[in-house]
């Protein structure tokens, strides 16, 4: 009989002991018995005595043997990630797990369906394939270059599972387990010739290898635009067909770019680098560069991202590039148990590229080689709930775990890193061109709405330049972070407005359901028919939001094609990739959008974009917003102008003379982040200091304040080198009918406020607090 420890999803800061008789490893999951209900629980410990009296031990129920145990590595980050971000050890680790394996039930894993060509659909002429079936020939395509997943499949577009069952009725396609898997690796060059070939590049190939990069380097050559020129095939991405390999693009990387690469390849260990590039620059290029080189060393790669949106593209990306390497890509929208089997196939080594959103970085990689962080600025990094950890910190503390190198990419890298590139901290390396020479930065100015009447929002000489895009057949985007219709209804007589009755804010318009929608606690109500507080029927609408500059410019240009993305807009399954399809395919001419937009996407014919109402961050009471504002419209500026097309932007402002806006007219990030530098050190702001904050919430105001005065006395009586300022209201002093209030503590030196916290804790954990929640923050971005 031996003794394990083990960790349980619960608010308390210890592990149980628990009695086992039969063999158990450290990181093993098991079944146990805690407050009369069958638990799951990982153990961390197995130890031959235990302190407690025999008769309080209870047995363990179950040692679950369904899956290898969580790696000594992995528990190392997470007992980081308990101790740093001040969360109970249990509840820490069993939220790294996919939430199929945190069921007590054994987890059965079935064989991953994929499609695969056969004989005959290999055999088959594409050239000749019927134009009318245009998405069976798309599906052809890929399939010529890899076996596709049905997540894939869903991903081309929402009637490919429909398209796919006709080809598999045809004998052209069948199904194949994942054991089936197996690379092409035919041995011999294969040549292509130009007639064949009409309008692609001709290349030697060598299947081998993904990318046909030879081990010997021998020379290559490509014909290109009747030019010969020395071809390495790392430079191309392409799809297979009948054997031979059809090049679409060559990528030839620009010397900013080889340097960026020689750099962090020459790193030996762990090293941080942030790559600061411009929008178009081509960072997603290097990276392919650099996970080359280590997917060659049979080590593993995790590439994070910040939203669930930007996964389907670059999943499709990195399938072409490296078409004979397993990609497991791990995002809220994979259900339980596809999420499980991919997590596992990264724990056993055999997806050897994770790309993921933030609670990736906690995915078991035992040859894990190289992480990188694309739009490391992103505020969708940091965990707002629960463990509030910041995926790219810990990303950071894992690469440095594990001894290798992290790769930080951002055109707008946030003021943290920035500061630790130019103390020496990271290396700071810059691509300040775009990739290709025909695709320039767009040309930004600003409109002064304070001079021009508006349309709903929309200036004349904004709709002219969308007016003179359609005449040119080249998209255009407006762009305004607002969802819905308007932000708020109002009598025009009493001056009623529609306020939430449960939170300090406003119940949204959303005119086309005839709702009015709380977009902080979710609460929503039919739109009223006359005001309830006089009866006065004119109710107006206050303000513009993408449902309203939607209307606008159905009425202004009936014949334009206008696509609206938003959350409410893309709500339904494969809803946005529908949406890109049909944006790629140049099938819409306006696009309206929020920040779902503004970032890593790649539209070539888009060369207009307009800006309305971006002035409410310059007079925000959070330090962050102005940071936040230029970050978000360079990104979406970015997004003009991407090809041999000149770009655009417009942006309606009061304040077309802002610092901000004058340093986004000159592209000038580096005087922009300077100046901001300079008032964060003026202020006592991080970079320069070190932040924590506690948050209470309840029902009854005094109570919250009661309990958060306690805290402060408790803090003050410790006596540490840290700043403690008094407790106010939080910035949405009321959510779901909870009072909010918060405490924030700051310090110079991030181990004294360590030290601070882990004095300070057990006095918090004293104070009453029944009819509360409350929460600790560690470096926050919310306010």
């Amino acid at each position: 009989m031996k003794f394990i420890r083990v960790a349980l999803d619960v608010p308390l800061d210890t592990l149980f002991d628990y009695s086992v008789a039969e063999p158990v490893a450290v990181g093993q999951r098991v079944r146990v018995s805690f407050r009369r209900k069958a638990c799951l629980g990982i153990v961390l410990a197995v130890v031959e005595s235990s302190d407690l009296p025999p008769e309080k031990i209870k047995p363990v129920l179950a040692v679950l043997s369904d899956v290898p145990p969580l790696p000594a590595d992995l528990l190392r980050l997470l007992r980081f990630c308990s101790e740093y971000y001040q969360h109970p050890l249990g509840m820490t680790v069993l939220s790294a797990l996919p939430a199929r394996l945190r069921s007590t039930t054994p987890l059965t894993v079935k064989p991953s369906v994929y499609y695969g060509l056969t004989p005959s659909g290999l055999a088959l002429d594409l050239t000749a394939f019927p134009k009318r079936r245009a998405l069976q020939l798309r599906i052809l395509n890929y399939l010529n270059n890899q076996q596709l997943t049905k997540e894939s499949l869903r991903g081309i577009s929402a009637s490919a599972p429909a398209a796919i069952k006709e080809l598999i009725d045809s004998g052209w396609v069948e199904t194949k387990s994942a054991e089936a898997i197996t690379p092409n690796t035919e041995s011999s060059l294969a040549a292509l010739s130009a007639n064949d070939l009409p309008d692609q590049k001709l290349a030697l190939f060598n299947p081998d290898n993904p990318l046909g990069k030879l081990e010997h380097r021998e020379p290559f050559v490509v014909s290109l635009s009747n030019q010969e020129r020395p071809f390495d095939p790392l430079r191309a991405n392409g799809v297979k067909a009948n054997g031979l390999f059809r090049f679409n693009a060559v990528h030839v990387l620009t010397q900013a770019q080889q340097a960026v690469v020689a750099a962090v390849d020459a790193a030996l260990g762990f090293r941080c680098f942030l790559l600061h590039g411009i929008t178009g620059s081509g960072k997603t290029e290097v990276y392919v560069h650099l996970m080359w080189q280590i997917l060659q060393q049979g080590k593993q790669v995790l590439l994070l991202v910040p939203e669930i949106n930007l996964t389907p593209q670059l999943e499709h990306y990195f399938h072409t590039r490296f078409p004979d390497t397993e990609l497991a890509s791990l995002h809220s929208g994979l259900n339980d148990g596809e999420r499980a089997k991919k997590w596992l196939r990264a724990q056993a080594g055999q997806a050897r590229i994770v790309l993921g959103t933030r609670l990736s970085v906690f995915t078991p990689l035992p040859h894990l080689g190289l992480i990188l962080v694309d739009e490391e600025h992103d505020a969708s990094f940091k965990q707002q709930d629960g463990l509030r950890y910041s995926a790219r910190d810990v990303a950071i503390f894992r690469a440095n775990q594990c001894g290798v190198p992290i790769v930080l990419g951002s055109a707008t890298p946030s003021l943290e890193s920035y500061f630790n590139a130019q103390s020496g901290r990271y290396q700071l390396l810059k691509l300040t061109q775009r990739a290709s020479a025909q695709a320039q930065l767009p040309q930004v100015r600003c409109v002064n709405i304070k001079q021009v009447p508006l349309t709903d929002g929309l200036s004349a000489e904004l709709l002219a330049a969308i007016s003179e895009r359609l005449l040119r057949q080249e998209q255009s985007l407006i762009f305004i972070n607002r969802r819905g219709y308007a932000p708020v209804l109002m009598c025009t007589a009493c001056g009623w407005v529609s306020n939430c009755t449960h939170c300090a804010g406003k119940l949204v318009l959303h005119l086309p359901e005839r709702r009015l929608r709380c977009h902080h606690c979710g609460d929503q109500q039919r739109v009223p028919r006359a005001c309830p507080s006089c009866g006065n029927a004119d109710l107006q609408p206050v303000g513009t939001g993408t449902q309203r500059i939607e209307e606008t410019l159905q009425a202004q240009f009936p014949q334009a094609r206008i696509l609206r993305v938003d959350r409410d807009s893309t709500r339904n399954k494969n809803a946005w990739q529908t949406m890109r399809q049909q944006i790629e395919a140049n099938a819409v001419d306006i696009l309206i959008g929020t920040q779902m937009l503004a970032k890593g996407h790649d539209f070539p014919n888009l060369t207009l974009v307009g800006v309305v109402n971006p002035d409410g961050a310059l007079y925000s009471a959070d330090f962050r917003a102005s940071e936040r504002l230029f970050a978000q419209l360079a990104q979406v500026s970015g997004r003009a102008g991407r090809a041999d097309k000149a770009g655009e932007v417009l942006l309606q402002t009061a304040f077309p003379e802002h610092p901000l806006y004058r340093a986004l007219r000159a592209h000038d990030y580096d005087l922009w982040v300077k100046t901001l530098l300079s008032e964060r050190e003026q202020a006592g702001f991080p970079p320069f200091v070190f932040q924590l904050l506690l948050r209470a919430e309840g029902l009854q105001e005094h109570e919250v304040y009661a309990f958060l005065q306690h805290a402060r006395a408790a803090a003050v009586q410790l006596a540490f080198e840290v700043e403690i300022y008094g407790v106010v209201a939080a910035s949405l002093p009321k959510r779901a009918n909870y009072l909010r209030a918060q405490l924030l503590i700051q310090s110079q030196s991030r181990k004294v406020l360590q030290q601070f916290l882990r004095a300070w804790r057990p006095y918090l954990a004293q104070i009453p607090a029944k009819k509360l929640r409350w929460s600790l923050d560690i470096d926050p971005l919310e306010f």
